[in-house]
């Protein structure tokens, strides 16, 4: 399985890196629109939703996307900047409701707060890896921090795991891969540290360290989230598009915590 995954990445990702430094910002926004589909469409199955619902929610989510992306430059005067708005709800979701809903177990099949979860989780993120993408160090930094996380957690917790980290929510991750996962992390900002030395706004004082933290902390959030509504639905992948990983929702969900929150970190540093 681990070979599948590191193959998958191995050919995906100089794609999506190569398309992230070289495509002006409309044509990133359009080529991220399918994966912004199909994640919406993976969603609304989890929610139990039929052909004709998914086929609907999917629709609502990308022409919110569009929507939002086009509508931020236009609200400038606005009191208040209206991603900056996105981003912070996105916060709020992850920060007090989510905890709350894996803590208390819910197992709500409620259509229209699953459908609200499901937009919270994926238009935010989405608007984020699109707005980004014009400052792309910025967005490589920060989605590094999850990959680099996700593949420590996952080899971690295979060669070590042996305590539960939240058996009723995910019964395959452990705290062992959790803590792999965040002393790669603290590694990894060493070295770039080092690299990018002490002048540097984000490696020069403890407040990239601490967007580190909370990227780690959110992703993994992310994670369990999108294993809990998997549970709910009696499945184990979200699909079956990406061999060795599952469906779309599979690969990004520590993205959809983490990402509204490093921009807006970024945006309000």
């Amino acid at each position: 399985m681990f070979v599948t995954r590191l193959l998958t990445v191995v050919i995906a990702l100089p794609i999506f890196i190569a398309a992230l430094l070289f495509l002006p910002q409309q044509l990133w926004g359009l080529v991220l629109l399918p994966v912004l589909a199909i994640a919406s469409w993976e969603w609304a199955g989890l929610a139990g939703y039929q052909a004709e619902g998914r086929i609907g929610y999917t629709a609502m989510v990308v022409a919110s996307a569009v929507a939002l992306f086009y509508l931020v430059p236009r609200a400038a005067g606005w009191p208040v900047r209206i991603d900056i708005a996105v981003y912070a709800l996105s916060c709020v979701f992850w920060l007090a409701l989510a905890p709350i809903w894996l803590g208390a177990g819910w197992s709500t099949r409620n259509p229209l707060l699953l459908a609200f979860a499901g937009w919270i989780a994926l238009v935010p993120m989405w608007l984020a890896l699109v707005q980004l993408q014009t400052v792309p160090w910025a967005l490589l930094l920060f989605m590094s921090v999850v990959w680099v996380a996700d593949t420590a957690a996952y080899l971690a917790g295979k060669r070590w795991g042996r305590t539960k980290l939240a058996p009723r929510i995910s019964p395959g991750k452990t705290w062992e891969g959790a803590l792999g996962a965040a002393a790669a992390v603290a590694v990894y900002y060493g070295i770039l540290f080092i690299l990018a030395g002490p002048a540097d706004g984000y490696f020069g004082a403890w407040w990239g360290l601490f967007v580190f933290g909370v990227i780690l902390a959110l992703s993994v959030e992310g994670d369990l989230f999108e294993s809990w509504i998997k549970r709910r639905a009696g499945v184990k992948d979200s699909g079956q598009i990406l061999p060795g990983h599952g469906g779309i929702l599979d690969r990004i969900d520590g993205l959809t915590a983490a990402m509204p929150a490093a921009a807006l970190a970024f945006y309000l540093r």
